[in-house]
Order: C-alpha cells, then sequence, then structure tokens
C-alpha cells in the first residue's frame, strides 16, 4: 500500500522521513491508532520512499493485537497457541477450516505452537517480533556483494550445516509421518548444529522450515497432515549462522509416486543442474531462466514466474534477483565471490499460482503438481562452487542419480 495518506490536522508534526513540516499522515497508521508522530509526512513522495519500513510499524502492531477482520471468525488467542488453523501470515489463528475455492484435493490442517530456540543460538534480527531492520534499506536490495574471504568460509560452514539438516528431514519422510513431526527434526537437528532454523518469511511464521506437498508449489506450512503413500514434498531449509545464511531445498518421493510425479521432480532437478553448469563469470542473470525454461517447455512442463532465486549472505534475500522462466528482465553479470540462489519451481500444469488463506502457501492454479528443487551457491573465478551441494553421506532418494 502507498496509493494515498490522510491530512494531518497541524504542521507541528515532522516529516518521518526528511524532518520537514508534515502535512499528511499514514491512513494505516490512523486506523490502528498509532503515533501521530511516526506517522506523518510531508508529501506523497516521503510518504511512498518510506513505505517498505514503515509499513512494518503496521505488521507489529497487528501482532501486539491479532483480532481478525471478521468478527464471525474465531480468533483463540496469542499467535503462539497450537494445532489451530493459521490465517494472515500467523497473525491469527481459527479452530475451524477456512473458506477457500480450494483448486486442488490437498487441504491445511492444524499447526502446532512455535518451538522454542536455546537462549544460546544467535538469532537474526528479525527474529523477535517478525520485522526485518537492516533488510528492506540495504544497498544490497540494489548493489550484488562481492563476498570477503572470510564471509565466503563461514558461508560455507552454514551452507553444509543446511544441506546436514535437509539429509536428517530426508530420512524420515515416509507415508505415515507428518510434516510438522518433519519440521521438528529440522528444528532439532539445526539447534544441534548451533544455527538457527531461519523461516522462509520475516512475519512471525511459525515453523523452522517449509514443506510443499503435491500442488503446493512453494512456502507450505508444516501441520498435522499425515504424508500419504503417492505423495511428493519439499522440504526447503535456511539456516543462520555465525551471521550468514544457507537456503536449499529438494522434493521427495513419498513411497510409491506414479510415473508422471516422478518425471516432474526429475525433470525440475534436471533444470537446476542445467542452470547451476551455466554459472560463472561473465554469464548474464537473465540466462538463468532461459535455460530452465527450455529444459522444462521441452518436458511439457511450465515455470512458475511469482518466485524467483536471490542473493544470500548475511541478508537472508537481496540482490540479485533470478528469475527461472525465458523473456526475463533480471539486470547484471555474474562475478566472482557473489553468492546466489536458483530455485525453479517446475508445475505439471499451467505455470499461475494462487495464495492459500494463511497468506503463505503458494498452490497451482489448476491443482496439478509442483516441484521444486534449489542451491545456494558461489561464482568462482573459473565457475561455481554448490555450497549446499549432497554429501557422499547424504540420503539416496533420487533413482536418476544411480543410472
Amino acid at each position: 500500500m502507498a496509493g494515498g495518506s490522510d491530512a494531518v490536522e497541524t504542521t507541528s508534526l515532522s516529516c518521518a522521513k526528511c524532518g520537514k513540516p508534515a502535512h499528511l499522515q499514514c491512513p494505516k497508521c490512523v486506523q490502528l491508532k498509532l503515533p501521530r508522530e511516526d506517522a506523518a509526512f510531508c508529501s506523497q513522495d516521503c510518504f511512498k520512499a518510506s513505505w517498505v519500513s514503515h509499513k512494518s510499524v503496521h505488521l507489529k502492531a497487528n501482532l501486539s493485537s491479532p483480532a481478525l477482520e471478521n468478527p464471525g471468525e474465531q480468533n483463540s488467542g496469542s499467535p503462539n497457541d497450537g494445532w489451530l488453523y493459521c490465517l494472515k501470515k500467523g497473525q491469527a489463528r481459527t479452530p475451524n477450516i477456512p473458506h477457500f475455492d480450494w483448486t486442488g484435493p490437498l487441504r491445511p490442517y492444524p499447526i502446532s505452537k512455535r518451538r522454542p530456540v536455546p537462549a544460546h543460538i544467535e538469532i537474526p534480527d528479525w527474529s523477535i517480533d517478525g520485522i526485518p531492520k537492516i533488510e528492506p534499506n540495504s544497498n544490497l536490495q540494489h548493489v550484488v556483494e562481492i563476498k570477503t574471504p572470510q564471509q565466503i568460509a563461514r558461508m560455507r560452514e552454514t551452507c553444509r550445516i543446511a544441506r546436514e539438516v535437509l539429509d536428517a528431514a530426508a530420512r524420515v519422510i515416509r507415508p505415515g509421518i507428518t510434516t510438522d513431526e518433519i519440521d521438528g527434526v529440522v528444528h532439532d537437528a539445526t539447534i544441534a548444529a548451533g544455527g538457527y532454523p531461519s523461516p522462509l518469511n520475516y512475519h512471525f511464521f511459525p515453523k523452522s522450515c517449509c514443506t510443499s506437498v503435491n500442488e503446493v508449489i512453494c512456502h507450505g506450512i508444516p501441520d498435522a497432515r499425515k504424508l500419504e503413500d503417492g505423495d511428493i514434498v519439499n522440504v526447503d531449509v535456511t539456516v543462520c549462522y555465525k551471521g550468514v545464511h544457507g537456503d536449499l531445498n529438494e522434493t521427495f518421493f513419498v513411497g510409491n509416486v506414479d510415473e508422471a510425479s516422478k518425471w516432474l521432480v526429475q525433470c525440475t532437478y534436471e533444470c537446476l543442474e542445467k542452470a547451476i553448469a551455466a554459472v560463472k563469470p561473465g554469464v548474464r542473470f537473465r540466462e538463468i531462466g532461459e535455460i530452465i525454461s527450455r529444459h522444462a517447455s521441452m518436458s511439457g512442463l511450465s515455470v512458475v514466474r511469482s518466485y524467483c532465486g536471490h542473493g544470500i549472505g548475511e541478508l537472508f534475500h537481496c540482490a540479485p534477483n533470478i528469475p527461472h522462466y525465458s523473456r526475463n528482465k533480471a539486470v547484471g553479470v555474474m562475478k566472482a565471490g557473489q553468492t546466489f540462489t536458483i530455485e525453479p519451481m517446475i508445475n505439471s500444469g499451467v505455470w499461475r499460482d494462487r495464495m492459500w488463506p494463511d497468506g503463505w502457501t503458494a498452490v497451482t492454479a489448476d491443482g496439478k503438481r509442483s516441484a521444486q528443487f534449489e542451491h545456494t551457491m558461489l561464482v568462482t573465478e573459473t565457475g561455481v562452487e554448490v555450497l549446499t551441494a549432497r554429501l557422499p553421506s547424504s540420503p539416496n532418494v533420487f533413482p536418476w542419480l544411480n543410472s
């Protein structure tokens, strides 16, 4: 929202952006009855320029008082309350399954309360209230950072931990286990390694990983649903350790999976591998989408456009953005020392997505299945180093790696 603001009755207030006399006030702040001093602006330009950081005060206010907009819905209280359905990016809970035009057979299940993190674990700046302090206004949203040798060493360590955490999750996937139990494995393995289990989203995401089943494209919330024979499930893990992040995900078979799903998962794996093979200094970021789209379309599959790869390091998400589809407009070329993720999401049917009422879970618009794979990588002087690469100890769960 940056469409307008209400007039301030007096000019005694100063602009929260530039300090000049203020004549406007953020309408959302007025609605939430927040202090006027932090909601006053001299012009629409200052209001719009401040929006990315200013809107976080609205979220913080909502988290402090998570009442639902619809008085007919029941909210049991704190976002930490467990075994309720999630709504509005964790700001609300309800005991009843939300009303929604579901695109496929999958349905959300209740989620448990947030798992505790021991006091000795170093935490990111957004972990307490869900609001990032440094990332939104960082210059690294516009400039692709060249990592120092010290940063790279920390990222290697963090990414190895992230790989080992994902491998621990892979070992327990089977029919009958709940995605909440998978989340518990991810949480415990991350804490045991001294890392912080970073969620996909800053807005008070209540879990330690994402579990995306069948038609879920990404950002599925671990819940009480038991995995069924024939499902596919993506587990997305991010670890924050020694001040840097490592991010990866893989899509796994649950029991006996049909041939179409096997082909979807294998093709998605190949899309990522082909994209990684092209990474080296001088390659345009936009080329990644061309490579992925070409392989997917030749296989009769489609590429999701709403989500992209991203820069990563001390910030969870930063420049560059790396779209996975063809004819994208990503700017810039790769240089040695850059770190980023590539994470193609490939659908069996149409590429379009829809969002569930929880505000996180993205599903295919036609209810058909989706798969994803992701790695964090470093551009080297001669090519690429996959920081989250599979280890000799990684479980051998992908049949095509044996052929």
